[in-house]
C-alpha cells in the first residue's frame, strides 16, 4: 500500500548533515518527497511510498545522523501524490 507522510523534526538537527541523511536512507528504500530545512530550526520530510519503507525511513529519522539529537518528532498522514518524483533536498 501507498502511503504518504509529513516528518518535522527538532532538536539538533540544522548543520549536522541531517537533510543529507534523509535523502540516502530515501535512496535506500526508494521512497519519494523531499526533505528541508525550516526557518524555526526545524527540519521538515515528507515521504511517499511503500508502507514498510516509509515506516523504514521514519526509524531512521527518529534516530537521525551521529550529530544529530531529536528532541522533538511529530508525524502526520498525507495524501499520497503517486507520483514517482525521486527524493530531494530543498
Amino acid at each position: 500500500m501507498i502511503v504518504a507522510r509529513r516528518f518535522l523534526i527538532g532538536g539538533r538537527v540544522q548543520g549536522v548533515g541531517f537533510r543529507f541523511f534523509a535523502e540516502a536512507q530515501a535512496a535506500v528504500e526508494g521512497v519519494h518527497g523531499y526533505v528541508r530545512n525550516l526557518h524555526d530550526g526545524r527540519v521538515e520530510a515528507v515521504v511517499e511510498g511503500d508502507e514498510e519503507a516509509v515506516d523504514r525511513v521514519e526509524r531512521a529519522l527518529r534516530r537521525g545522523p551521529s550529530g544529530a539529537r531529536i528532541d522533538a518528532f511529530v508525524v502526520e498522514s498525507a495524501a499520497p501524490t503517486r507520483r514517482a518524483t525521486g527524493f530531494m533536498i530543498r
